[in-house]
């Protein structure tokens, strides 16, 4: 199942000037895996890129039914301090995905950690948005090519692309 199962890393914050542009290079790459013969998505449920990778899975299973989305969530309470609004999107994804898998069942130190690494341990593939060399993503993004994932960072495919 792993050669067949990609997972996403990416940061919260998407410039709103590039937003379309990299949703519209992120389902050009899905929809690329899919033709490969990937048929398992796993998305870590934080703001910005993990919303919209896992969003943009969901839209493809209307084309693609028999892909799944997997949510592993650091746990329970992960948008418990989130907007409003934000919260809602949350809860309409979790709805909506196949599987939802916590690392944790309380809030730790280290659960965010753990959720990133039990992405790359599942996958063969790790679509990311990264335009920093520090912090969370590349933490994950480095774990992932350590791990021998092959990685595709959408950040820099989308960055002198017109919008």
């Amino acid at each position: 199942m792993r050669e067949r199962t990609m997972c996403f890393t990416g940061h919260r914050n998407i410039p709103a000037g590039q937003y379309d542009a990299v949703y519209h290079r992120l389902k050009d790459v899905l929809a690329e895996a899919i033709g490969r013969g990937y048929r398992y998505f796993g998305a870590g449920g934080a703001l910005g890129f993990d919303t919209m990778a896992a969003q943009a899975v969901l839209e493809l299973k209307r084309t693609y039914p028999f892909i799944r989305l997997i949510l592993v969530l650091p746990c329970p309470s992960q948008a418990s301090r989130w907007k409003e609004q934000d919260q809602k999107v949350y809860e309409r994804i979790k709805a909506q995905a196949d599987k939802v898998i916590y690392t944790s069942q309380r809030y730790t130190k280290d659960c965010m950690y753990r959720r990133n690494r039990h992405l790359v341990d599942g996958s063969s593939m790790c679509i990311s948005y990264q335009t920093r060399p520090t912090g969370g993503t590349a933490y994950t993004v480095s774990y992932a090519r350590r791990s021998g994932l092959a990685v595709i960072n959408i950040a820099q495919e989308t960055a002198c692309k017109p919008e």
